[in-house]
């Protein structure tokens, strides 16, 4: 496909003038596709469907009628708003057509244009709002996948301690300041959790609420946006020590603040899963002009797998499910504009960059 921004239109009539007089009168707004029978027109879909937004086609034709042609194409291709032109049809085809919701207007032969002009306008409007809701429903199943392994490790560690807790009370030996540690681990765990779905919460209801609405995390700048995290996450005190902050120009995160800070959370949690099997443990933060740096001075990741990694759930131990956390932040991080990028020296570091859209930064300015 080339590179026409135009919404797609395919016309379907097996008249070779009908089809002439359809793509004039359309061509000036629309990309304008045309097959002469149903058969002809699957075959076009086969490879055009994810850029064809409208179908319009003629009721009877000589080989399969187009009502044929609307059902298989609202089974196949469900994104694709479909109308039907005809002088004529049995009154049974079209109530059974538009109770089952395959069609979505009904046009009259000889076209009016004016009448056309406007039922495609709407047809493409409907068409976006039918592929938003779909990409809505594809994220919020990447953000519950994501919010489940995002939550999976401090539970696991507050089950862990709560076991802990209930041996050395048995026992009557343990040292009250090891429970108490383990106790303060246990709630600092705990409060990281309900933050997290809190500001998954938050995304949730002003993603489903639409642009426009107001509430949840406030729009702050990168700096604000990193302090807060390091405030809620549940670093122990080796683990705060071994962080480092740099501080260069700093900009806005003007769009989706709960969804940076659920991807920066991830991102620092992996810095500190790989930095932590070192010895001497240090990370790295950097703000600057419209990025975020995490370096971690781990082991760093096979040239293989980094390859893979913001592509398919996989990670530098294996465990697919902290490679799935890599590829939501990155989705993410596209989806207002952004990308996500991993450097790295194998056996020495790793530095994720998460690059946020030019005019995010400048609303800061």
């Amino acid at each position: 496909m080339d590179n026409d921004s135009r919404a797609s239109v395919l016309y379907v009539d097996d008249e070779a003038l009908a089809c002439k007089y359809f793509e004039r009168a359309a061509a000036s707004r629309y990309r304008v596709l045309t097959a002469q029978s149903v058969d002809a027109a699957l075959a076009l879909l086969e490879d055009e469907a994810a850029h064809v937004d409208v179908l319009v086609t003629d009721y009877r034709m000589p080989d399969r009628l187009g009502s044929e042609l609307l059902q298989e194409v609202a089974q196949r291709y469900p994104h694709i708003v479909c109308m039907l032109v005809t002088a004529y049809a049995d009154k049974d085809v079209l109530l059974e057509l538009i109770n089952g919701g395959s069609l979505f207007r009904l046009l009259e032969k000889p076209l009016d244009l004016n009448a056309m002009q406007t039922a495609l306008q709407l047809a493409v409007q409907t068409g976006r709002e039918r592929v938003a809701r779909r990409q809505g429903l594809v994220a919020m199943e990447e953000s519950l996948a994501f919010l489940a392994h995002e939550l999976n490790t401090p539970l696991a560690a507050i089950a862990n301690f709560a076991r802990g807790i209930a041996r050395r009370a048995q026992a009557d030996s343990a040292p009250q300041a090891e429970i108490g540690e383990a106790a303060a681990l246990m709630h600092d765990n705990a409060r990281y959790c309900l933050s997290v779905l809190a500001s998954f919460v938050d995304t949730v209801r002003l993603a489903s609420a639409g642009p426009g609405m107001q509430g949840g995390r406030s729009a702050g700048s990168a700096r604000q946006l990193l302090a807060a995290l390091l405030d809620s996450y549940p670093l122990s005190t080796a683990q705060r020590a071994a962080i480092t902050v740099e501080q260069g120009e700093d900009f806005a995160i003007a769009e989706s603040p709960n969804c940076v800070a659920l991807i920066l959370s991830s991102v620092l949690a992996n810095a500190l899963r790989s930095a932590g099997e070192q010895a001497h443990p240090a990370i790295g933060i950097r703000i600057d002009a419209g990025r975020i740096q995490v370096r971690d001075n781990g082991a760093g990741i096979a040239p293989d797998i980094v390859e893979q990694l913001l592509i398919d759930p996989v990670s530098a131990s294996g465990d697919e499910s902290k490679g799935w956390g890599m590829v939501f932040c990155h989705r993410m991080m596209q989806s207002f504009g952004g990308n996500l990028d991993i450097a790295t020296e194998f056996g020495n570091s790793t530095t994720v960059t998460l690059n946020f859209p030019v005019h995010i930064r400048n609303e800061h300015d």
